[in-house]
């Protein structure tokens, strides 16, 4: 196997689009399995049952994919230059607007997997991860230099902001590491707690998810009927809020991905279009769209509560 210099990875990643790459060790978490352990002892995970499932392979890549050496993470941005609806009504979380970001990143991945392979030869024991698998995402990037955590419990990139898919490539290959992690960089600034229009962030760096909106228009499955729909803002899948209140995202730039741009008979949505919404013109807009998630009858769910607001 010919040796590879990190340098060279990190290069080739940005020359193929990644807005950032780094590399760092598999080793265990430890500091970051704690937090995630107060987290979930105190049940703010809702109903993300999976989140309590394999949690020596989240803590530690190595159990989950054998023979890993080095974590390869990537950055790949997804502000839109166009957003959905009319800023008050029926809204749409950014990363949702076009393809699904799963199969969009994890192809990209491979891209830059076949690169490095020409000059390492064929790896066995490779695997591609986007947000699919027992992996905490934001502890890698934050590894490899990529970011901080913000109090909003977002990665944020000091010079980018935060509307960013992570992705990795777990490698059989001892790589050295790339940069330096970044100490939070959010100083006194309480904007993201001050705009949760529901106290999901109930302290800096501390999330509920139950209480989020986000988890409860895609992850929860049960009824709204009990909730105050004014404050849910209009956003009928996902929310924003808190990154768009971020002093960091003002470094947003639009993306630049072709599969990422919203359809236009997706932009041409207005109040009574979603109001009266049908399973089959769901399927239309949404084909290719991480919105699959919450589902036709998910989505008809969080349209008819939002639309309850006076």
């Amino acid at each position: 196997m010919t040796q590879i210099a990190s340098p060279w990875i990190v290069t080739e990643a940005e020359r193929m689009g990644f807005d950032a790459c780094g590399i760092a060790s598999a080793t265990v978490l430890e500091s970051e399995s704690a937090l995630v352990e107060q987290w979930l002892d105190e049940g703010r995970e809702g109903e993300m049952s999976y989140l309590t499932r394999n949690k020596e392979k989240r803590y530690d890549p190595r159990l989950l994919v054998e023979g890993t050496k080095s974590i390869v993470t990537v950055l790949y941005n997804y502000y839109p230059k166009l957003q959905i609806g009319d800023g008050e009504h029926f809204k749409i979380a950014k990363y949702a607007y076009g393809a699904d970001y799963h199969d969009v990143l994890k192809r990209k991945l491979r891209q830059l997997l076949e690169r490095i392979e020409t000059q390492t030869g064929k790896l066995d024991g490779v695997r591609v991860f986007v947000d699919s698998a027992p992996v905490l995402d934001r502890a890698w990037a934050v590894r490899c230099g990529l970011g901080f955590v913000g109090k909003n419990t977002t990665l944020i990139h000091p010079k980018k902001g935060s509307f960013f898919f992570i992705g990795h490539l777990f490698l059989p290959v001892a790589l050295a590491e790339t940069g330096q992690e970044l100490t939070n960089r959010c100083g006194r600034c309480t904007k993201c707690l001050d705009a949760c229009p529901t106290h999901a962030l109930e302290a800096p760096f501390h999330i509920d998810a139950r209480k989020c909106i986000s988890y409860l228009t895609i992850e929860y499955k049960g009824s709204l009927a009990d909730m105050d729909p004014s404050t849910f803002k209009g956003w009928m899948y996902g929310c924003d809020i808190c990154q768009d209140v971020c002093p960091y995202n003002r470094f947003a730039l639009p993306n630049l991905e072709p599969e990422f741009q919203p359809s236009e008979r997706l932009m041409a949505m207005h109040e009574d279009d979603w109001k009266h919404l049908s399973e089959a013109d769901f399927k239309v807009l949404f084909k290719r769209s991480a919105v699959q998630r919450a589902g036709y009858e998910g989505l008809k769910r969080n349209i008819e509560f939002i639309s309850r607001e006076s």
